[in-house]
C-alpha cells in the first residue's frame, strides 16, 4: 500500500517537497561557512548527484525484493563527500536517495523508508572523513559503501526478516542478501579506481579542490 502511495502523484509531490525543504534546511543552516555549502560545492553536488541518478538506471543485475548492481552510482555520491567534506556528503546522499524514492519506490513501511532511502544512502557521505587526507580514494569509498549496507542489513533484518528461506537465520540472510549487491558493485568499483589513470584522475581533482580551499 505504501509502495503505491509513493508511485502515486501525490506521494511523488510530497517526496519532492521533503527533498527541497531538506536541500534548503542544510543550505540555510550552513550559509554561514561558505567552506561547507559554496557555489563550487554545489555545482559539483548537483552535477555528480545527477550523474548518480543516471547511471543507477543502468542496472548490470536487479533483486526481486529491492536492490541491485548498478553502474558505479555509489561512486558518484561517496566522492562528493571526498571533495567537500562530511556534511556536504550526508546531505548528497539524502537528497540521492530521496531522489530514488522518487524515480522508483520499494517502500512497505514507514521507518523502512528512514533507514533504506535516507539513512542509507545518507552513509555513503561517510567518505567525507577523509577530506583532509590524501590518497585514500578506495579506503573512502569502502567506508561510504561499507555504511550503507550496515544500514541496508538493519532495514533487511528489521522489516524483512519474515521473507528469509526456512532454516535461514534473518539476520544472516540480510547480510547475504544485501552483500549480493552492495558487495559486487563495490569490488567493481575498487578494480576500475585501481586502474592509476582513473584512480589518480579523481585524487587530482580532489586535491586541487582541497588545496584551492585553503588558499
Amino acid at each position: 500500500m505504501l509502495k503505491q502511495f509513493f508511485l502515486s502523484a501525490t506521494g511523488k509531490s510530497i517526496v519532492v517537497l521533503l527533498v527541497v525543504c531538506a536541500f534548503l534546511f542544510f543550505l540555510f543552516y550552513f550559509k554561514k561557512d561558505k567552506n561547507i555549502f559554496s557555489t563550487k560545492a554545489l555545482t559539483f553536488s548537483a552535477v555528480l548527484i545527477a550523474i548518480g541518478i543516471a547511471v543507477s538506471q543502468i542496472k548490470v543485475f536487479a533483486l526481486p525484493q529491492g536492490g541491485s548492481v548498478t553502474l558505479f552510482s555509489m561512486f558518484f555520491i561517496s566522492y562528493i563527500g571526498y571533495m567537500f567534506g562530511l556534511r556536504v556528503g550526508i546531505v548528497a546522499g539524502i537528497t540521492f536517495g530521496l531522489l530514488k524514492l522518487i524515480i522508483k519506490p520499494d517502500v512497505y513501511y514507514p521507518l523502512q523508508l528512514v533507514f533504506d532511502y535516507i539513512f542509507a544512502f545518507g552513509a555513503l557521505g561517510l567518505s567525507g572523513f577523509f577530506v583532509c587526507k590524501k590518497n585514500t580514494l578506495r579506503t573512502a569509498y569502502i567506508i561510504s559503501a561499507f555504511g550503507r549496507f550496515v544500514f541496508a542489513v538493519f532495514s533487511g533484518y528489521v522489516f524483512f526478516g519474515s521473507y528469509a528461506p526456512k532454516g535461514w537465520n534473518p539476520f544472516i540472510y540480510s547480510l547475504w542478501y544485501n552483500f549480493s549487491y552492495i558487495g559486487p558493485e563495490a569490488v567493481i568499483t575498487l578494480i576500475i579506481l585501481s586502474i592509476p589513470v582513473i584512480g589518480g584522475l579523481f585524487e587530482r581533482l580532489k586535491n586541487m579542490n582541497y588545496l584551492n580551499a585553503n588558499n
